[in-house]
Formats: structure tokens, C-alpha cells, sequence
């Protein structure tokens, strides 16, 4: 029997688990999506759940904090996660994927789910009932204008993505494959070398080359965990060299000797046709950054299969706006899930989008939302969101997950075992919550040994 029904505005990573965890739960969904009648500036696909800044959806190692997340959607059912295994594309100890099939297997768990209706079109006014804004940090104007009613001031930063190469173009007399300290299987990024002397002449061209600048009423702020690569030049001579650019783990096989600095480059796809810079996301101008990134060793002759672009992002002031179950205050019956609400990365928008959906399942049928502890990576997030990991009066920023986010770690637990803390506990809560999720939570696996943090640049 069909219960209360719902529309979701939004068909990207938040808005497509939402709408499945909902339909899963017996409520009869709309999921709204402009595309491909419109596009936002940053997107170049028809498909929902499209990933646009990487297609890397960072470490999959359960000791960091994004890799435990991974692990605690896979236990509750999450239809990204299950796309994103199944289109899974060698990355070492990061969880990359296909982004076309990625895409098509999250369209296919929708039209499966049976209560998933998909209309295109640009929503320029609030639906009637209840309603989940998962619009992502590009919502268009009309809709923005809509929200303003009850949310108020609009924040804001701006995000960057990086360019991608065509795999034939590359110089492989200077190319090789492999990955830092042989991880995966050892060779799922390419690699190319700069000297000391070609290293600093490239962070000299980052700080000269003309950028994209904002308009004149617009302040710019960058999110911490995505700086344009030139921003990071700026910051100091060897900020890339320990960054995007470090060359530890790496032995060029021409030389036996480690590179002075490198540049990673991690597949786009599975047949391995186009690579993507790892870490070169950029506010050049298109002609410098063919200029500049062309004088690398192997990008000589690179074709450019997109170049690297910017784009302003826009987030609601959560911990201000939304009350418990992520459900505005100023107007109960819309919720908010994914980046809008402030979490960055596509992991955590769609951990955002599985949390809303509890959310709303429990208003709808009388039930009482329970979230996560905030031991857990859900619960950490979470934890963000209301404000509750930040101290009175921070400023709100939009933040992945992170450490830092959960609850804090008894005093006594010494440093070196703090990743083993962290994930024996956040499996145990998980577990422990699991009655007040109203379906199944799978038993956690096996706890490994610890490993080093490997979590992918965006």
C-alpha cells in the first residue's frame, strides 16, 4: 500500500538516494531534475546521479573517515554505493568509477524501485506538499529566489574542477604507470615527472597565468578540501611538492629515482581513454591552462578532452535554518539534503540524502527520527549539519567528513591508535542504532589491520 507522497527537486547524488530510500520505504516519490531541458554551468551529461568534479569518490580504507562512510551506506542499503562498486574502475586504494555507468546503474535502481516518477524541467517554484530540496550548490536562480522566502542571506564559495586528457595524447616515452608505494595494483595512475628546475618554473606560470576572476560584487571563497591549484601555488614555493604534486611512493623506472614533483593523472573511464589531472582543479583561463599544463613532460601534445573550470557553489546556513531531522524550521514540510545543506563531497551528499530520507519517512508516518550517533561517519555529518561539532558562534562552512566531526575519542587513546579507535566504535554504534533504521542494518565486516591514510585528491 502506497504511503505519503513526496517530491524530491534534484536527481544528483543526494536527490537520487533519497528518492530510492524513500520509494524503499513504500512512499510514492517525484523526483524532479532540470536536465536536459537545463543545465547548470558545471554539467555536461544527460543522466542523473552525474559526477562532475571527479569521478574519484575518495579513499575506500574504513580507517579513514570517508572510507568508514563508504563502508556504513554499503550496510544500509545505499543505491550509490551499490552503483558505484559495480562500476568501479582501478584507483588503488581510492573508489573511482565509471561515471557514464555509474550514472546508468543509478537511473536503473530508480526505475526499479517502482515508486520513482522522473520529471524533467526546471522547478521554478516550491511543489505543494512535502518537499526535499536536494538542488546541489548550483541551484538555479528562479528556485534560489523561491528558498530565499525562508532561508534568508545565501552563502557561498566557489569549487573548481580539473581538466581531463585524452589517454592517446600522452607522451608515454615519459608516462609510466604505477601507484604510490605500488598500492592496488600498482599501477592505476599514471605519472609524470618534473625536475627541480621544470617544478619551480611551473608554480612561477600558476601565479602569473591570467584566471577567471569573479564579478565585481562577488567575494571569492574557496573550500578548503578543493583549492584551484594556482591558489595553492600562492600559499608557498612547495605547497604542491607536498600536495597533488608530491612524488613520495614514486620511482621513475627511466631513472630508478624518485621525481622532484609529479603529476598524477587517474582514469575516467574503464577502457582508460581519458585521464583526469588528480589535484589540478583551476581557475585558468582556458588558452593559459593549455599554455601552462602543456609544458609538463607527456601533456606536449595533449588533447584536451574538457578543460578545468569554475563555479559558485551556494549553501544554506544549517545549524541557523534546520531543526532536528534536517527539516527547516521556517517551514516544516521542506527538507534538505546533499550540499545545499553544507556537506561537501559526493560521499557525504548522498550519506545527507539517506539521512533526509529517514527523516522524512518518520513525519510522514508518525515515527520519531533518530540520528545516528556521532560516532558513527552518518552521525558525524549529522553532527555538522545542526552545528553540534562546532563550537557557539563558528562560522558554517561546508566540510567533508572528517575525524574531527565525531565524538571525541577518550582522552586516553594514544595518537597511533586512534584510526583503529574510530572504526572499531563508529561499526559498533552503527550496529547498536540500527533498530531506530527502519530496515536492516548489515553485520559490519571483518576488522584489518590499520593502513596508511590513502584518500584521493579530488
Amino acid at each position: 500500500m502506497s504511503r505519503a507522497a513526496v517530491t524530491v527537486i534534484g536527481a544528483g547524488l543526494a536527490g537520487s538516494e533519497c528518492a530510492f530510500q524513500l520509494a524503499r520505504l513504500g512512499h510514492d516519490v517525484t523526483l524532479r531534475e532540470q536536465k536536459p531541458l537545463k543545465r547548470s554551468e558545471a554539467h555536461v551529461r544527460d543522466d542523473v546521479a552525474e559526477l562532475v568534479c571527479s569521478n574519484s569518490l575518495r579513499s575506500d580504507d574504513p580507517h579513514t573517515a570517508v572510507g568508514l562512510l563508504h563502508e556504513e551506506l554499503r550496510r544500509v542499503g545505499s543505491l550509490i554505493l551499490s552503483a558505484a562498486d559495480f562500476a568501479r574502475v582501478p584507483a588503488g586504494s581510492a573508489l573511482a568509477v565509471d561515471r557514464d555507468a555509474f550514472s546508468r546503474r543509478v537511473r536503473e535502481g530508480l526505475e526499479q524501485s517502482g515508486r520513482v516518477r522522473l520529471e524533467t524541467g526546471e522547478v521554478t517554484a516550491l511543489p505543494e506538499g512535502v518537499v526535499v530540496v536536494a538542488t546541489g550548490p548550483l541551484t538555479s536562480a528562479a528556485l534560489t529566489q523561491a528558498l530565499g522566502a525562508y532561508t534568508g542571506e545565501k552563502l557561498y564559495f566557489y569549487d573548481a574542477i580539473a581538466p581531463i586528457v585524452a589517454a592517446e595524447s600522452l607522451d608515454w616515452s615519459v608516462a609510466w604507470k604505477q601507484s604510490r608505494y605500488d598500492k592496488g595494483d600498482g599501477a592505476d595512475y599514471v605519472n609524470l615527472p618534473l625536475d627541480e628546475v621544470q617544478y619551480r618554473q611551473f608554480v612561477d606560470d600558476l601565479k602569473t597565468g591570467q584566471k577567471v576572476t569573479p564579478h565585481a560584487f562577488e567575494e571569492p571563497k574557496y573550500f578548503e578540501g578543493c583549492l584551484p591549484i594556482e591558489v595553492m601555488a600562492e600559499r608557498g614555493e612547495k605547497v604542491l611538492a607536498f600536495g597533488p604534486m608530491k612524488p613520495v611512493g614514486l620511482r621513475d623506472p627511466r631513472t630508478g629515482k624518485r621525481p622532484y614533483a609529479v603529476v598524477q593523472l587517474r582514469m575516467e573511464d574503464r577502457a582508460g581513454t581519458a585521464y583526469n589531472l588528480v589535484g589540478f582543479q583551476t581557475r585558468l583561463t582556458w588558452p593559459e591552462q593549455k599554455r601552462i599544463f602543456g609544458k609538463i613532460p607527456g601533456l606536449g601534445h595533449a588533447d584536451w578532452v574538457r578543460m578545468g573550470q569554475i563555479h559558485r557553489n551556494t549553501f544554506i546556513d544549517g545549524p541557523r535554518l534546520l531543526g532536528p531531522g534536517l527539516r527547516l524550521k521556517a517551514e516544516p514540510r521542506l527538507f534538505f539534503a546533499g550540499q545545499i545543506a553544507g556537506v561537501e563531497g559526493y560521499v557525504e551528499s548522498t550519506a545527507c540524502g539517506y539521512l533526509t530520507a529517514l527523516s522524512v519517512h518518520a513525519a510522514l508516518t508518525g515515527g520519531q527520527f533518530v540520528a545516528p550517533p556521532g560516532t558513527t561517519s552518518l552521525g558525524a555529518l549529522y553532527r555538522h549539519v545542526t552545528g553540534e561539532a562546532h563550537p557557539e558562534g563558528a562560522p558554517y562552512q561546508p566540510t567533508n567528513v572528517v575525524h574531527a566531526l565525531f565524538t571525541p575519542l577518550p582522552e586516553r587513546t594514544k595518537k597511533f591508535d586512534r584510526k583503529a579507535a574510530y572504526l572499531s566504535r563508529g561499526r559498533a554504534d552503527l550496529t547498536a542504532w540500527a533498530p531506530n533504521a527502519p530496515h536492516e542494518v548489515s553485520a559490519p565486516p571483518a576488522v584489518v589491520a590499520a593502513q596508511p591514510d590513502a584518500s584521493a585528491t579530488a
